[in-house]
């Protein structure tokens, strides 16, 4: 049972958490919102792009994809390094080189400066998600770690609500404006705030509350004693190697993410089977799933702290999309049909993909978490490359992007089927308060 507390113990915990999700999480929220933006406006630019450059299906999602390739091949070196520098160092560096690098694409003039530059821009972002990850943890306890997840990463779907109408707004408006072509303004637009808030981050994030001069000491010892740091048990990153439990989240997460950006990559194009043309029109119906995305991602959020369950919250919006997914076809290209499964779907992959993260910090305890979430990231979103490039090739073999949307719902059931398979938690003492096999949390 919940442990009660006293009133004014309550509202002092209240007060300080509404002061830490006032000054971490907006710029948390808008850093993400600018990193899945420049992941994934590559889905619009190809509207222009592919013409201008000759590019095959195939080729365009192998491009798309091999971001993913220079993000799995440097993210546990730059997570690693977090907990050494400092979160504020490490999201200035990168938010400063990737959005460079972002803004440069407009430099892309054949296939190999095309795969070049995504995979340049993987290499920068290294190590942002789960860094991110790792910095909430260091504030957030069990108990309140996925509504402060959710509300940081419903930046993704927030990307794409914003980032479709203005990205076909650029490739529309601007096209031929100083010689240059719409989607090459789209990447300079896109890609340069990144750069302005790199150097934000440096001054004024601190990177960890004991360095905060925005908190007394009496709220420094009240987080301390919330997060129950003071006699946590930390773990090896040798020991996180050695967890089984690691693994099967990584195996979850590379369905989750292989479906994730399959379908975020590859949904202008979709939408624009449905009998849509006019480049602008694709974009406010891109939109649409991501906003049921973020509205069903701090839904369950909430919802999984407040039950203290994330097995069957994760798993359950898994299966339910994966099915959605495989029923795609049966809608016939019918727009309101497709667009209704569209947006479910998607909607449900951003839910367990949500209730996902919150569940390494409450497994991996001290600096290790960093690299342990930094490893199951790099495994998964290695599904990154995959999907998007697995839709391309169905679509050159058989002509249709209806093959691919199935492949996906399957590989997507996969990740319920593992997650399910996991012994679940048991909940004790006070809400957030957990035992997984060898690692617990102690007060």
């Amino acid at each position: 049972m919940p442990t009660s507390l006293a009133p004014a113990e309550s509202a002092a915990i209240s007060a300080l958490y509404h002061k830490l999700n006032w000054r971490l999480l907006p710029l948390l929220f808008i850093g993400y919102v600018f990193a899945y933006l420049d992941r994934i406006n590559v889905g619009f630019a190809k509207l222009q792009m592919q013409g201008d450059l000759g590019l095959s299906d195939a080729a365009y999602g192998a491009g798309a994809g091999i971001f993913f390739i220079g993000y799995v091949l440097f993210e546990l070196p730059s997570t690693l390094m977090l907990p050494r520098i400092g979160a504020r160092k490490t999201f200035s560096r990168i938010l400063v080189l990737w959005g460079i690098t972002s803004a440069c694409m407009l430099f892309v003039r054949n296939v190999p400066t095309f795969y070049a530059m995504r995979f340049l821009l993987g290499v920068f972002e290294a190590g942002f998600a789960p860094g991110m990850i790792y910095y909430l943890s260091r504030w957030y306890g069990p108990n309140r770690m996925a509504r402060a997840i959710a509300i940081v990463f419903i930046a993704g779907p927030m990307g794409g609500i914003l980032g479709g109408p203005l990205s076909a707004w650029l490739i529309t408006t601007l096209a031929g404006v100083g010689g240059l072509a719409g989607w090459q303004w789209m990447f300079l637009i896109e890609g340069l705030p990144c750069v302005l808030l790199g150097v934000l981050m440096y001054c004024v994030l601190s990177d960890r509350p004991a360095d905060a001069p925005w908190l007394n000491e009496a709220e420094k010892q009240l987080l301390e004693t919330e997060l129950g740091t003071a006699n946590a048990r930390s773990h090896s990153f040798r020991a996180v190697l050695r967890d089984p439990k690691l693994y099967v989240l990584a195996s979850a997460y590379f369905c989750i993410i292989f479906s994730i950006y399959a379908m975020s990559f590859w949904l202008p194009a979709i939408i624009k089977t449905l009998g849509l043309q006019d480049t602008q029109q694709v974009g406010w119906y891109a939109a649409m799933p991501y906003v049921g995305a973020a509205l069903g991602m701090y839904w369950i959020g909430r919802r999984s702290d407040r039950l203290g369950e994330r097995r069957l919250h994760c798993a359950v919006p898994a299966a339910t999309g994966a099915l959605l997914l495989m029923l795609y076809p049966l809608a016939g290209g019918h727009l309101v049909g497709s667009m209704t499964l569209l947006i479910l779907s998607i909607s449900m992959m951003f839910m367990a993909y949500t209730v996902l993260w919150a569940m390494p910090s409450e497994h991996i305890k001290g600096d290790a978490a960093a690299g342990g979430i930094a490893l199951i990231n790099t495994i998964g979103l290695s599904g990154g490359f995959w999907g998007p490039a697995m839709i391309g090739w169905a679509k050159t073999a058989t002509g249709s992007l209806n093959t691919g949307v199935v492949a996906v719902g399957c590989v997507f059931l996969c990740a319920a089927f593992v997650i399910i398979a996991t012994k679940p938690r048991t909940r004790t003492g006070s809400a957030g308060e957990y035992r997984a096999g060898r690692v617990a949390r102690h007060h």
